[in-house]
């Protein structure tokens, strides 16, 4: 079943008991990242439905109270075993709501506990419109659609089938350019990643995952709009910003992290999402695609520090290597 059908059958399944009430999104490192923008589109554009994101482990530990049958529960997992991420699930089938699994691996413990499986495609040749951001932004996109309706919902069918030539182009853009970031950046120990909008979750994805765990780098996310309610007072010319610039209602918040980041700052890093391309998607929803498009681009800037720092992406010292 695809993401339309899942939801209305579930919308039908729920309109007997009062219908769809709330949309919890709830997993784990770079796949509660995943979910950044579908939980931004929903604050966003629903005026009833009620929704949460969670990192599993608290959803199990203090569940919402108005976790129940009038509930859709969303849980991703990429190998589709992370115990707190199955324990969420189970928690959710147990308070009667519908639960959506989604991961890549097809004999997952995940999809026992789960009222909808979706098998998600992985890896450079995959269409990023098959990957798990923008399937979660879809669901949530139909969910919205099927309850309350969406004005734009067209325009958000166009974008997700344009959005795979812009991340194709704009990876071929930045080929050099991330090349000689990791040229310059390679004996870096921290980093500060700014961001905003949709995108605010990538910031601290890529922090988290692509630096700290994959690089072992210290790194932290900042919101372009919080940058000047204290975090610029740690500006210098030594600090390394990285600036991923959106297209849609949030630009003004980058574009002024910029202007101060030009004056005071020598290592700045910008990524602009309008400069990459992804002015061509329909106005009316470009601001969630910006994160989809952030998410292959950073790939290859992660890629090329991992490679020139000689330190493998897959490299571990405490995952899966010991008890904790």
């Amino acid at each position: 079943m695809n993401a339309h059908s899942i939801i209305a059958a579930t919308v039908a399944r729920l309109n007997h008991v009062g219908g769809v009430r709330q949309v919890f999104l709830v997993a784990c490192g770079g796949s509660l990242v995943d979910m950044y923008p579908a939980k931004y589109f929903l604050d966003s554009e629903a005026l009833t439905l009620r929704n949460g994101m969670y990192t599993a482990n608290e959803f199990v530990y203090a569940a919402p109270a108005s976790l129940s049958e009038n509930s859709v529960v969303i849980v991703c997992s990429h190998g589709g075993n992370t115990p707190e991420s199955v324990a969420a699930a189970e928690l959710a089938q147990r308070r009667g709501a519908t639960t959506i699994a989604l991961t890549h691996n097809p004999q997952a413990d995940l999809q026992r506990v789960a009222d909808h499986n979706i098998i998600y495609a992985w890896g450079n040749d995959s269409s990023v419109a098959d990957n798990p951001m923008a399937i979660i932004l879809g669901l949530c996109v139909e969910i919205l659609q099927q309850t309350e309706g969406y004005a734009h919902y067209a325009a958000f069918q166009r974008g997700v089938v344009q959005i795979d030539g812009v991340v194709v182009r704009a990876r071929a853009q930045v080929a050099v350019r991330s090349v000689r970031f990791a040229e310059r950046y390679q004996h870096e120990s921290l980093f500060y990643i700014l961001s905003s909008g949709a995108s605010y979750g990538h910031a601290y994805g890529f922090a988290i995952c692509s630096l700290m765990e994959m690089q072992w780098l210290n790194a932290a996310p900042i919101h372009s709009g919080e940058f000047f309610h204290g975090p610029f007072e740690v500006t210098d010319r030594e600090t390394p910003f990285i600036l991923m610039m959106n297209q849609g209602r949030t630009r003004a918040l980058d574009e002024r992290a910029l202007s101060f980041l030009n004056q005071y700052a020598d290592k700045v890093e910008v990524i602009d999402a309008k400069e990459l391309g992804i002015a061509t998607l329909p106005p009316e929803v470009v601001e969630y695609f910006n994160p989809v498009l952030f998410y292959s681009v950073m790939c290859e800037y992660r890629a090329a520090l991992a490679q020139r720092r000689e330190h493998p992406l897959e490299t571990r010292r405490y995952m899966g290597q010991v008890i904790y």
